[in-house]
């Protein structure tokens, strides 16, 4: 007997190629796993590195009437040539137009993975149809997986579904490799600039007194680090306020920031004040997207992450990885890895003067950090390792194939 087929599907390539590193290899051993996505000039490069079959699908970010029928009509049809014995999907817009499609074509198993919420950043008209988009996406699933016990407790709360909700281990869609997410991996290849800057660390050097040098640090600065899209919905004007607060104060080490991201002024701009005060300061060191944090994160003290909304957030994960405490606001995910002064602090969301208060706190109780650092790769070894996530999901799978086994059986 062939192995069952399952059909993995998001709405671009990049979040097959960013969010499943590894975790479709690992399927494969088991299913046959078939990647699909809108082809952004990622999909070969999942097929490569995951060794899966990839196929472009006609799908479309932003909502269309006519595109959205077009895609769900290709879907259709792509589900009934492949027969898949399960469609697992996430992502918003992929995922609606899936499950739609595969409960048309009675679709064993549907699953549809929450990894975050819209409609919370949204109002009026438009969040209502946000809302009427995840209710239906629900409702054609066989099974909802909630990213974070925060997701499952705002789908509850706003009565989007009435299925039973369960997280996957610990949450996270796919885990930390710890191993790589390390200070140490960086002794060997470490890449600043995108790939333009590589060099090894010997030794006999500390790897984050090594990167501190490199990016312009010195010994008596205290670095904090933001790493995600510099735009208003993840909280840089906030940010931007409590920084200049902090600069005109004295401490005994020098408060520095590491901007690790790009801006969006298309999407979601920044006031001109605070990006001139993010791109002209010379306290601030702007160091654009990177495809690897690793090294900007080991440099750092502290992240200082006060979005608005998350699902479960990859970044304080990597932060937690590589030694590093977190300043996050109270939201979803960042209030489940963050434990209050075990591995960082916890702040209200679009407060400016209590993110100025912990990042004062951060710089005047400097054994308090040393003390979270400790802690914050141990956080995540325990409890979102990513071969522990993996198991988890295929022991999901299992059970799904044992019920289907179970009710042929009792027929």
């Amino acid at each position: 007997m062939g192995k069952k087929k399952i059909i993995r599907l998001t709405t671009a390539g990049e979040s097959l190629d960013d969010l499943l590193i590894g975790q479709l290899k690992y399927l494969n051993h088991y299913f046959e796993v078939v990647a699909v996505a809108k082809d952004d000039g990622r999909l070969q490069k999942v097929r490569e590195r995951e060794g899966v079959r990839v196929v472009d699908a006609p799908i479309e970010r932003p909502i269309s009437l006519l595109k959205d029928t077009i895609a769900l009509h290709w879907l259709i049809n792509f589900f009934i040539q492949e027969k898949p014995w399960c469609v697992h999907a996430n992502t918003p817009k992929g995922s609606l137009l899936a499950m739609i499609a595969a409960w048309l074509c009675r679709i064993p198993h549907r699953i549809y993975t929450v990894t975050g919420l819209r409609y919370q950043g949204a109002t009026g008209c438009f969040r209502f149809v946000l809302q009427l988009m995840e209710r239906i996406t629900c409702a054609c699933a066989t099974k909802v997986i909630p990213e974070g016990q925060g997701v499952l407790k705002t789908l509850k709360k706003d009565h989007i579904t009435n299925k039973p909700l369960e997280v996957i281990w610990n949450g996270n869609i796919n885990g930390k490799d710890t191993s790589f997410f390390s200070v140490e991996s960086l002794r060997n290849k470490c890449c600043l600039n995108n790939g333009e800057i590589i060099f090894d660390i010997p030794q006999n050097e500390q790897v984050k007194k090594t990167l501190r040098k490199v990016l312009g640090f010195n010994s008596d600065d205290f670095v904090f680090v933001f790493v995600g899209r510099i735009v208003k919905d993840k909280g840089m004007r906030e940010l931007s306020f409590a920084m200049q607060k902090i600069l005109k104060k004295t401490y005994p080490l020098k408060p520095k920031l590491l901007l690790v991201g790009d801006f969006e002024p298309n999407l979601d701009p920044l006031p001109f004040a605070d990006e001139s005060f993010f791109r002209d300061n010379d306290n601030v060191v702007f160091a654009n997207y990177q495809k690897d944090v690793r090294p900007y994160l080991a440099s750092a003290d502290v992240l200082v992450f006060p979005s608005y909304r998350e699902g479960f957030p990859n970044v304080v994960l990597e932060a937690g990885c590589m030694e590093v405490p977190s300043i996050v606001t109270d939201i979803n995910g960042c209030n489940e890895i963050i434990q209050e002064e075990v591995n960082g602090r916890i702040i209200p969301s679009h407060d400016a003067e209590s993110l100025l208060v912990a990042m004062d706190w951060m710089l005047t109780h400097p054994s308090d950090v040393k003390r979270m650092s400790s802690n914050s790769r141990r956080v995540i070894q325990e409890r979102y390792e990513q071969k522990d996530v993996w198991k988890a999901l295929m022991n999901m799978y299992n059970i799904l194939d044992l019920l289907c086994t179970n009710i042929f059986l009792n027929v």
